[in-house]
């Protein structure tokens, strides 16, 4: 799945950043830069796209404005450096709200919500009950980005600023990025946090008492505040 993409802001140094971060990303393709809203529309009119990258303070008409005239909208990622739209940036449905300066981690969490979101989508009736768990995300390790399908992980583990990604017939893959925000990528149904270092795919445990789970031959302990995350799953 590739998304194509455009950028929305006058400032050409955010631009320049936005432009640099979606070169690094094999499932997005540039469309077009503009430096105002006007010019957006007339990208969009014209143009396929799929995600817009929204700045909100723009000469003329704002980010905010503009979304509100717009009939048919792509999915809208709001890029700027104020807080107080967030609220209002949500309710016209974007899907993630970034804060200049943002790090390519944090972009790259909102595009994987994106994709997810059309994976989503594009899952029909024909499909098998466990084909939500045939998503992916993309990875920066090893100076590339790897793809990794959800139902391939077995379990994360936390190491400080990195996490280590377990996964079915290939090698961990040591990811720098903080287990918070990784679980927040995550959709909830298919894994869970059981600890603050460990979150497990919920296809692949075993067996779990009040003190750990089992996924295969590992056993992970469970954390005193994650308790009643594993609870819940006797009774789903």
């Amino acid at each position: 799945m590739v998304l194509k993409c455009l950028l929305a802001d006058d400032e050409p140094l955010a631009l320049k950043v936005l432009e640099k971060y979606i070169s690094g990303l094999p499932q997005l393709e540039l469309v077009a830069s503009c430096n105002n809203a006007f010019q957006t529309i007339e990208v969009l009119q014209k143009k396929k796209v799929d995600l817009l990258f929204l700045d909100i303070q723009m000469p003329k008409l704002s980010g905010i404005s503009l979304v509100k005239t717009l009939q048919q909208k792509p999915s809208i990622i709001f890029t700027t450096a104020y807080k107080e739209y967030a609220v209002e940036a949500f309710e016209l449905d974007a899907v993630d709200y970034l804060l200049k300066p943002f790090s390519f981690e944090r972009f790259l969490k909102a595009v994987n919500k994106v994709l997810h979101l059309n994976q989503t989508e594009t899952t029909t009736e024909e499909d098998s009950p466990t084909s939500s768990t045939a998503g992916f995300l993309y990875f920066r390790a090893d100076r590339k980005m790897i793809k990794v399908f959800l139902d391939e992980i077995l379990y994360i583990e936390s190491l400080k600023d990195y996490v280590k990604i377990h996964r079915l017939n290939d090698k961990p893959l040591v990811v720098k990025q903080s287990i918070g925000t990784l679980e927040a990528m995550l959709p909830q149904n298919i894994f869970v946090r059981i600890h603050r270092s460990f979150i497990v795919s919920v296809n692949k445990i075993t067996a779990f008492t009040n003190h750990d789970v089992e996924v295969g031959n590992v056993e992970l302990p469970i954390g005193r505040l994650y308790s009643m995350n594993v609870q819940r799953l006797a009774v789903q």
